[in-house]
């Protein structure tokens, strides 16, 4: 793997015959108790930089690294032409030194690291996990026609307020509009089939499986993940807390940070008691 563990310094994982890449780096050390190391994935066309203000209020045992994975703002197209990006997951989580305590994961890549913990043998798998602004059906049919076309329509809109919450200065709403639209079309046709594709298994997760402490996050006025998808998950899941953050979004951990830090915090020290 070759990179130094050091904040701001990558390491790298190949990750298949595009070339693609995982890429994780600690962004924190613990500073007292036993280390509890966390992992954070963003979601489709996002960045590590969501998780810099929670990370940055974590509690003292948290070591956290965020990982850039080829879905991100920054990876190559070509991530979107080879079929299940599942796999990638286990990338993730085998880059990081030690292995992962509790595995972090955003918008679209709550589906699949669901997928990847239900599918991993309990002795090596992370402790716990958070899953922040989820898609998840309970059934098949709570799928139709109009479902596809909904988030086909309203992706650019989607984009554009994220752009507009994670934003560090103001932007002119016609740049960042422009800037929305650039985006959607770099994730283009293949990257809007796989984020769906992945939200149709949905109703296939195998729960039973994750017999993890889960803790489900999501906004009461997210846009674009409904609200009930996280309470159908929540229920469907043995072991899941819930948390609905009031006046937010589709970004808890950028529009509520101190709060969202607070309830990873809270999952950490109910799972890890002994690490503080």
């Amino acid at each position: 793997m070759g990179a130094r563990q050091t904040e701001g310094s990558w390491i790298r994982r190949n990750a298949g015959p595009y070339a693609d890449e995982v890429l994780v780096r600690r962004t924190r050390r613990a500073s007292a108790g036993e280390p509890v190391r966390v992992l954070a994935l963003h979601g489709l066309a996002g960045t590590d930089t969501v998780w810099r203000d929670c990370a940055r209020i974590a509690a003292p045992e948290v070591e956290f690294w965020a990982a850039l994975m080829p879905w991100g703002a920054a990876g190559k197209e070509t991530w979107s032409h080879r079929g299940d990006p599942a796999a990638w997951i286990g990338q993730a989580l085998d880059a990081v030194p030690g292995g992962v305590d509790v595995l972090i994961a955003h918008s679209f890549s709550t589906g699949l690291a669901l997928e990847s913990l239900a599918a991993m043998d309990r002795a090596v798998r992370p402790g716990a996990a958070v899953v922040v602004a989820p898609f998840h059906r309970r059934s098949p049919q709570d799928f139709a026609w109009h479902t596809a076309t909904h988030y086909l329509n309203s992706y650019h809109g989607f984009l554009d307020e994220c752009l507009r919450v994670g934003s560090r200065r103001p932007l002119d709403d016609d740049v960042r509009r422009d800037m929305a639209l650039r985006v959607r079309d770099r994730v283009g046709a293949y990257g809007f089939l796989r984020f769906f594709d992945t939200y149709l298994r949905s109703p296939f997760l195998d729960t039973a499986a994750l017999d993890l402490p889960v803790l489900v996050v999501a906004g009461d006025g997210d846009p674009f993940a409904p609200l009930d998808d996280a309470r159908g998950l929540a229920a469907a899941l043995p072991d899941a807390r819930l948390r609905v953050f009031q006046d937010c979004g589709h970004l808890p951990m950028e529009e509520q940070p101190q709060r969202f830090a607070a309830a990873v915090d809270d999952l950490i020290h109910e799972t890890f008691p002994s690490a503080g």
